[in-house]
């Protein structure tokens, strides 16, 4: 291939990477540009810039009770979602076992229905059952449907594992509970590390699966909706740029963990 033509593919990748950066990220700058106006609504260009509302917007106690609610919810999401997904993975990965298949199907299945008729359905299975939606009823909503995605995120770590590994540490007289401890997890860490942030991320923004579930309980999403609709704040932007933010702080922190897992474990 001649340098021209290498020229010319370089030149084309690094104009559709900024065309896909800037079609991703401006609505995004266009809501934190609104959240830092001065003015009520969003008008551009912007005549007047200000911090007013976003310390409207740490100061809000209703703020900070949706903020305690979603950190609450994504906590407990997070933490059961890897439990359950950690084992899931190893069935779905690891071992060879009659009904594989089926069950591979069957924990990937939420994943494929729209989360609004999922959530609809839990609403009507929790009210059959005489249970009153709250933020509890929709840690257990998000449950259904992150859990196959963080066992899928698990698996494909697994599916690199080499079980030849555990067999000399069997063979050296090493429990199954050490293996489990000293060699298997670290070894699949940075898979679940990357599925514990996905299941975060995932908790924290859901929608659907909140406005169905959460009954009067309100969360960051749900109150972002409900201002769009009625109501409107620039404390909405406002929000909405610090969750934003924040969960990109996360992404990086994730990645910085992940690089110096990797770099302890080639060392």
């Amino acid at each position: 291939m001649s340098q021209r033509s290498e020229r010319r593919i370089d030149a084309f990748i690094w104009t559709w990477t900024g065309l896909v950066l800037v079609v991703v990220y401006l609505p995004i700058l266009c809501g934190a540009l609104a959240g830092l106006s001065k003015g009520r609504y969003f008008m551009f260009p912007v005549r007047a810039f200000s911090l007013e509302w976003w310390s409207r917007t740490v100061a809000s106690i209703e703020i900070a009770t949706l903020v305690k609610t979603s950190l609450a919810i994504a906590a407990i999401v997070t933490v059961v979602s890897v439990v359950v997904a950690f084992f899931g993975a190893l069935a779905f990965a690891r071992y060879d076992w009659k009904g594989r298949r089926l069950y591979q199907k069957l924990v990937l299945l939420p994943i494929f229905f729209p989360q609004p008729v999922l959530g609809l359905a839990l609403l009507l299975w929790f009210n059959a059952l005489g249970i009153q939606p709250s933020w509890h009823t929709a840690a257990v909503a998000h449950l259904i449907w992150i859990i196959p995605v963080v066992t899928l995120v698990i698996a494909i770590k697994v599916y690199s594992f080499d079980k030849s590994v555990e067999e000399a540490a069997a063979d050296l007289g090493a429990s199954r509970l050490f293996i489990l401890r000293e060699v298997t997890l670290p070894i699949l860490w940075p898979g679940i590390w990357s599925g514990a942030i996905f299941a975060f991320l995932l908790s924290w923004g859901n929608f659907p699966l909140s406005l169905y579930t959460a009954g009067a309980d309100s969360t960051v999403p749900k109150w972002l909706y409900a201002k769009m609709v009625a109501g409107y704040t620039p404390m909405v932007p406002a929000l909405g740029t610090m969750s934003t933010l924040t969960a990109a702080a996360l992404l990086l922190l994730a990645g910085v963990v992940l690089m110096a897992i990797r770099r302890r474990a080639e060392a």
